[in-house]
């Protein structure tokens, strides 16, 4: 069927007495709607996309702290990717990269790209040869471009969602406009996978830390919700490190109450509620760990036998007595 599909669109774009030169297998399709986005308080810049394609995150989101975030999509030049970055890197605004790729790129009219540079600097293309519905919207901070859509209104409810939700954390923005463009019709062919990106707006020198959400939903019947789910569990997640962090200071409270968020979030997470027991019961709230741990145990014994190899890696500090008492 991908052989098929892939003829009927080479066959389009050879009609249109065009090159062929981007149906190399590395190039690839993305047919799909995106954002590219910055937040001017924080200056953390984000990509998010859904498609009804296999992975879109690999091919379509790019992005360095301290530079820009690009979106290459339709027909895709992953290269776009790398090179825009590297472009904006060496100085040219997000304009100025865009239309510096464009020229040199003989299959533009079946490309669409997005770029924000960290500055706010911002510019979409979408070529005419792009799948209807197909377009894009330039706003303050933001580009929302869309290819193959089931209606023409997509464009507007992202740029209505992104608008409508200043203040709220950019992940979340961009997630809510991937919402609101499934809402409005989305890809004619359905849904797939998604991705959001978000990375620095300065760069500290360390790019492992820098990239702070790097999140792909590569093959699910509904990507975003499987998205949400990842978005809230890393937060959950930043909650424990937080958590950890405060029990390193011996703020008891302040641990506590990380971890508290944290479960909260997911009171099934049999790890969040194991590392918290394990922190009460290093710091002496040996019965309160213990009556957590007895709870874990029962729903999956491995968690006993990892509480008898904590102390000789020095993560579990009690005395004989009491880590009997934790592994009753």
């Amino acid at each position: 069927m991908k052989k098929i599909f892939l003829l009927m669109l080479a066959g389009l774009v050879f009609n249109q007495n065009m090159s062929a030169q981007f149906f190399k297998k590395d190039a690839g399709l993305a047919h799909t709607f995106s954002i590219v986005a910055r937040d001017p308080v924080t200056g953390e810049m984000a990509v998010g996309v859904q498609s009804h394609w296999f992975s879109v995150g690999t091919s379509v989101v790019w992005g360095e702290a301290g530079v820009g975030v690009v979106a290459t999509q339709s027909f895709t030049n992953k290269s776009f990717g790398i090179k825009g970055l590297g472009l904006m890197k060496n100085g040219k605004t997000a304009p100025e990269a865009l239309s510096e790729l464009l020229a040199a790129d003989e299959g533009r009219e079946v490309r669409q790209v997005a770029m924000i540079d960290v500055n706010g600097n911002v510019n979409s293309f979408t070529g005419k040869n792009c799948i209807d519905y197909a377009g894009n919207m330039v706003g303050k901070n933001y580009s929302v471009q869309s290819n193959m859509m089931l209606g023409s209104t997509v464009n507007e409810a992202m740029a209505k969602a992104f608008e409508g939700s200043e203040g709220k954390p950019l992940a979340e923005r961009v997630l809510l406009c991937l919402k609101a463009a499934q809402a409005a019709g989305g890809d004619i062919r359905g849904k797939q996978s998604a991705a959001i990106l978000v990375v620095a707006g300065k760069s500290t020198g360390q790019p492992w830390n820098d990239r702070l959400i790097d999140l792909r939903v590569d093959d699910n019947i509904a990507p975003l919700d499987e998205l949400d789910r990842l978005l809230r569990l890393f937060w959950a997640y930043e909650h424990m490190d937080k958590g950890d962090l405060a029990t390193e200071k011996n703020d008891m409270k302040g641990a506590m109450e990380e971890y508290g968020a944290a479960m909260k979030m997911f009171p099934e997470n049999l790890e969040m509620k194991y590392w918290t027991a394990i922190t009460l019961a290093n710091n002496k709230k040996v019965k309160e760990a213990s009556d957590m741990l007895q709870k874990i145990y029962k729903k999956d014994a491995n968690w006993r036998e990892l509480t008898k190899r904590l102390p000789k890696v020095k993560l579990l500090h009690v005395s004989a007595e009491d880590l009997q008492i934790l592994l009753k």
